[in-house]
């Protein structure tokens, strides 16, 4: 079988790959490689898949934006199933640059659609985001809530990517899962996520910028944990039989939070990279930033059932393994 990763250079895309070629499938990934953090992690990452599966990974620099460059790929690629997990991320930079979700959340969507409708793939999985829950009050956030009232356009944008997922289910019976991803952390991360920040202050001797005077919540969600629910999900495509999906669809489109369902204080995660780092963070309090949300909580109960997903990985356990490895990535003694 070959699978399509588009994102297959970013953080979520290197590790679900080399999840699907380490049980023997074929990958095909593609990545823009753009510059909203350093493009060397990016291709370090790439290089990594290349030198462990040989020929079952291949790579091509595609920009999915571009329905052009899109077409003249599809043209000469087949695949069986794909995984979209390409996108602009990123909350605050939507405030600088919403040009960029545009083209990458919105037209690079439709573009992966009509991809996917051509080529008529058994299953298209792709990645929503728990900021589409925005100004929601009550916690844990269930796949049930109604997600009207986005506090980004980040947010926003995928969203939509929720609506037109569902609208191309209806009408070319294209099955599909969106996955509400609850911050992501773990060896291979993100430049800009809080947990790559705060150990880099860490290590500098720098202030920690903490928000909202540190009175946040996070379901910090472990990458291993996150790959196992992405590769059940996409092993498991929902049926066309006119039943009620997760989410609430009736074609063959499910949407799923995937977090670890607890909740924990900012506060205590510091904590644990002070520990794990060997370093006292110096805290340099400032006020909740515009786009932002306080708590986030995950109601996993609908990807259970589902899909059997059973996160085991607390922070505890991997803020240390983040911090190991970030170590060894920057040769830090």
């Amino acid at each position: 079988m070959t699978i399509l990763v588009t994102g297959a250079a970013g953080f979520i895309g290197f590790n679900v790959s080399r999840a699907l070629l380490a049980r023997r499938e074929e990958v095909v990934g593609i990545d823009n490689l753009n510059d909203y953090y350093d493009p060397a992690l990016k291709q370090a990452r790439v290089a990594a898949l290349q030198a462990a599966h040989g020929n079952g990974f291949s790579f091509e620099r595609v920009d999915f934006g571009d329905q052009q460059a899109l077409e003249q790929f599809g043209a000469t690629h087949r695949f069986d199933r794909i995984v979209h997990l390409g996108a602009q991320a990123g909350v605050r930079y939507s405030l600088v640059n919403p040009q960029a979700y545009v083209r990458s959340n919105l037209l690079g969507q439709v573009n992966m659609l009509e991809l996917a409708r051509r080529q008529e793939v058994a299953h298209l999985v792709y990645a929503s985001s728990s900021s589409v829950y925005g100004g929601n009050q009550t916690l844990p956030f269930r796949v049930e809530d109604r997600v009207d009232n986005p506090v980004s356009l980040y947010a926003a944008t995928k969203k939509a990517d929720e609506l037109m997922g569902e609208s191309y289910a209806h009408l070319f019976r294209l099955p599909m899962t969106g996955l509400r991803f609850f911050t992501v952390y773990g060896p291979w991360g993100r430049p800009d996520m809080a947990m790559w920040i705060f150990a880099k202050a860490l290590f500098e001797g720098s202030p920690l910028k903490v928000n909202n005077g540190g009175e946040m919540r996070r379901d910090f969600t472990y990458i291993d944990d996150i790959v196992s629910g992405v590769v059940a999900c996409l092993d498991g495509a929902p049926a066309d039989d006119r039943t009620v999906k997760a989410g609430g669809s009736r074609s063959p489109h499910a949407i799923y939070n995937i977090g670890n369902h607890r909740s924990e204080e900012l506060m205590r995660m510091i904590g644990l990279l002070e520990q794990a780092t060997g370093r006292t963070a110096q805290l340099d309090f400032q006020p909740m930033q515009a786009g932002d949300v306080k708590d986030t909580y995950a109601d996993i109960s609908a990807i259970e059932r589902d899909h059997g997903f059973a996160p085991t990985t607390s922070i505890d356990e991997g803020i240390p393994r983040f911090i190991d490895w970030y170590k060894h990535y920057h040769a830090i003694a």
